[in-house]
């Protein structure tokens, strides 16, 4: 099964990767695990990467989709894999969608994580770190900027949600309650009966 995990900041995406891919017997594959294997594996793709986020800028499209393609053509995704965090944007979707297409595959179903903008908030601005013996809330946890990241996924990742409406590929996940209620609906979702898992007769 081929799967897009879609969600706001703080509306618990990497917890769900990680189970929902364990319930399928694929890997969960995220962007940043990506970065960070071509960057310390010294990859011609790493070496672009790392110059770009040194100089604080963005990764463009073309060099993500490359290293996404890479990762997805590897022997542990052949059978299929759960991305979290990619695609980001519409344009993202349709490469994802086209390379997807050379290696004979297509996505099967996309889930975005519900959560009402003022539950991730509170979730995200409660979080706290110690420092120094400290409990202090970080910088980029602090009300005002998290309602600011908010505002970015909306404007950048939101559209992608009606993207995936059209294709009759989206299934809309209510992503409040505990961890393993979310993780039910999810499966439901995906046709999948909790303890099932796909292929495994």
């Amino acid at each position: 099964m081929r799967v897009v995990l879609l969600g706001p900041p703080g509306a618990g995406k990497g917890t769900q990767a990680q189970i929902i891919a364990g319930r399928l017997g694929v890997p969960a594959i995220s962007t940043g695990d990506i970065f960070r294997a071509n960057v310390s594996g010294q990859t011609e793709l790493g070496v672009q990467v790392k110059a770009y986020l040194d100089a604080g800028d963005l990764v463009p499209d073309e060099i993500t989709v490359a290293m996404v393609k890479d990762r997805l053509a590897e022997p542990d995704a052949k059978a299929g894999f759960l991305l979290d965090g990619f695609p980001r944007s519409i344009a993202q979707a349709e490469q994802l969608r086209e390379s997807l297409a050379e290696l004979g595959h297509a996505l099967d179903r996309v889930l975005e994580l519900v959560v009402d903008e003022e539950e991730l908030v509170r979730r995200l601005s409660g979080r706290r770190m110690l420092v120094d013996g400290q409990m202090v809330q970080r910088d980029d946890d602090k009300p005002e900027t998290v309602r600011h990241r908010l505002q970015v996924y909306r404007e950048q990742t939101a559209p992608l949600s009606g993207f995936y409406e059209t294709e009759g590929l989206l299934a809309r996940i209510d992503a409040i309650g505990e961890i393993d209620e979310v993780t039910a609906r999810a499966m439901k979702a995906l046709g999948v009966a909790d303890g099932d898992r796909p292929g495994a007769d």
